[in-house]
Parts: C-alpha cells; sequence; structure tokens
C-alpha cells in the first residue's frame, strides 16, 4: 500500500467517523426534543424540584459530615452548609425565577464545598 493511498484510506475512515457521528447528534436531538416536549410538564412540575431537591440536600450533608469524620477540616462542611442553606431557602420561594436563581446559587456553592471537601481528604495534613 503506498502512502498516498494510505493517507486516503485514513481520511476515508475519518469522513465515516464524522458521517457516524453526525447521524448520532440529529437522533439524538430529535429524542431529546421529542422527550422533552413529552416529560416537560412532569420535570418543570413544584413537586419534583421539591423532592429533588431535597434528596439533593441530604445527600450533600451526609458527604460534608463523613468527610469532617476522614479528614477533620471544617472549612469544606462550613462553605457546603451555606450552599445547603441557600437551596433550603429555594424551597420557601414562589416558582417565579426566583427560586430557580436561588437554587442554582446555592447548588454552586454546595459544589465548591464539596470539591474542599475532596481536596481535604487527599491532603497531607488531613486525618487518616
Amino acid at each position: 500500500m503506498t502512502n498516498a493511498h494510505s493517507h486516503s484510506n485514513r481520511l476515508d475512515r475519518l469522513a465515516i467517523g464524522l458521517s457516524g457521528l453526525c447521524l448520532v447528534h440529529c437522533v439524538a436531538t430529535t429524542v431529546l426534543v421529542a422527550a422533552m416536549s413529552a416529560f416537560g410538564s412532569l420535570l418543570g412540575s413544584d413537586w419534583i424540584h421539591e423532592v429533588g431537591l431535597s434528596f439533593a440536600m441530604l445527600l450533600g450533608a451526609f458527604a460534608l459530615g463523613r468527610g469532617v469524620l476522614e479528614h477533620g477540616f471544617m472549612m469544606p462542611s462550613a462553605v457546603g452548609g451555606l450552599g445547603l442553606g441557600v437551596m433550603a431557602g429555594a424551597l420557601t420561594l414562589p416558582h417565579d425565577g426566583g427560586e430557580a436563581f436561588a437554587t442554582i446559587l446555592g447548588v454552586m456553592i454546595l459544589a465548591l464545598g464539596h470539591d474542599l471537601n475532596r481536596r481535604g481528604t487527599s491532603h497531607p495534613f488531613g486525618r487518616r
């Protein structure tokens, strides 16, 4: 096989691969849009938000508490606790957009707490 033929073969395989990715993208987009329209009212309902947020808060509190026991650093738990408090406050707000902002803010602060928690478990001065 010549070098030019090998290069052409690689380009053909790349083109076939890109065509396949295009096909997957088109089908997945169609399915996703159809699913969103079918499940949009279900996913947007108040009880889904309340149950999901409550579950996330319980899981977050458990993970942060466990981290303190593992590494002994309180800062991740304090930051994460602030995020949990903002998320809990979001549950009391009317579903008019303000609660979405508060939820997103709380989730971002909680994620920072989880990142600090993760870093604390690998810190050389943490409890082992």
